[in-house]
């Protein structure tokens, strides 16, 4: 048993002062007689009345304290709910080149793009997302996890360029790929995005694809950015320079159909929400899953026993011990 509050059983402390207050007052309390002697007295029995008399504070004490346990919540831990949760395994696969730094969204295409994806990952409550980045080469910085909060702090420690010069698009579907691999959804999906086309890597888009398509993985490709020279500033402010930059749509789109998912085109940050909306929108299986909860109240009882013991000192004190003017 655990209890939501636990400082309230501090309260117990009141025992102390309420037995001494008890004993102190009912110290001389019992009847006298005024005689010459009370040696005639001395071997009689003690009233069944004052043992009554100290049942009473006993059952005062255990209501007071009943209820003090009852104020402090106790709490149960083996509780089990099964329920129908709409709940699938995404991988999301982005672009972390240094093209992913040019300013034709706000701030920069990738600022834009990983305030989307955490919004998405917030919204996915019931799925087991994975994270994997990729410029020149890859790298899966988080296997598949229902644990929300680490995935948007990887996200957001995420900087462009140091996976080296390229755009490898193959290598990072791979990875994504083996992180989904290893998940038990039937449902599997990557969300692949990138401002290039492949240009690094030892793995070919089209052969990622084709894997992806025999593991019943869907891939669904997202072109962010326009077409064109960009101006870059480096995540540090220190240089700036300027890039041609062209999305490889055809590869992209190939990619998506081949896994029965969708190509998007997102040139400005209000589509690259829309186009995560829609991903968010299809990608639902449902599933049941055993979900154990530690939070059953179980103060009733306690509180039912309180209720009990200050009703039969009620009794006996207007009954057994009523006294009459």
């Amino acid at each position: 048993m655990i209890f939501r509050h636990p400082w309230v059983l501090l309260l117990l402390l009141l025992y102390i002062p309420l037995i001494w207050w008890y004993i102190a007052k009912n110290k001389d309390a019992e009847p006298s007689l005024g005689v010459s002697s009370l040696r005639a007295f001395d071997k009689m029995p003690v009233s069944w009345r004052v043992w009554v008399m100290r049942l009473c504070f006993g059952l005062k004490l255990a209501a007071v304290g009943l209820l003090i346990v009852a104020l402090a919540r106790p709490q149960g831990e083996n509780s089990k709910v099964s329920q129908q949760l709409n709940g699938t395994d995404i991988v999301l696969a982005l672009d972390v080149s240094e093209s992913m730094l040019a300013r034709d969204m706000n701030p920069t295409r990738f600022d834009a793009a990983r305030r989307v994806a955490i919004d998405f990952v917030k919204k996915r409550t019931d799925d087991n997302i994975g994270l994997v980045v990729f410029a020149g080469q890859s790298l899966s910085l988080m296997p598949l996890t229902n644990d929300r909060l680490s995935v948007i702090n990887a996200i957001e420690n995420i900087r462009p360029g140091e996976l080296g010069n390229g755009t490898a698009i193959g290598d990072g579907l791979a990875s994504a790929i083996n992180r989904l691999v290893s998940g038990k959804a039937k449902s599997k999906s990557v969300i692949l995005l990138t401002d290039g086309a492949n240009n690094a890597g030892e793995v070919a888009p089209n052969t990622a694809a084709d894997i992806a398509a025999q593991k019943g993985i869907r891939v669904y490709t997202i072109g962010v950015g326009t077409d064109g020279v960009m101006h870059i500033t480096d995540p540090y402010g220190f240089s700036s320079t300027t890039m041609t930059t062209a999305i490889d749509e055809e590869g992209l789109k190939k990619m998506a159909d081949v896994t029965k998912a969708k190509y998007f085109r997102a040139e400005n940050d209000k589509v690259l929400e829309e186009v995560f909306n829609e991903i968010d929108r299809l990608e639902k299986t449902r599933m049941e899953v055993n979900r154990y909860s530690r939070m059953d109240e179980n103060f009733m009882p306690w509180m039912l026993a309180a209720l009990a013991c200050y009703a039969l000192m009620l009794g006996l004190r207007y009954t057994v011990l009523k006294r009459i003017p």
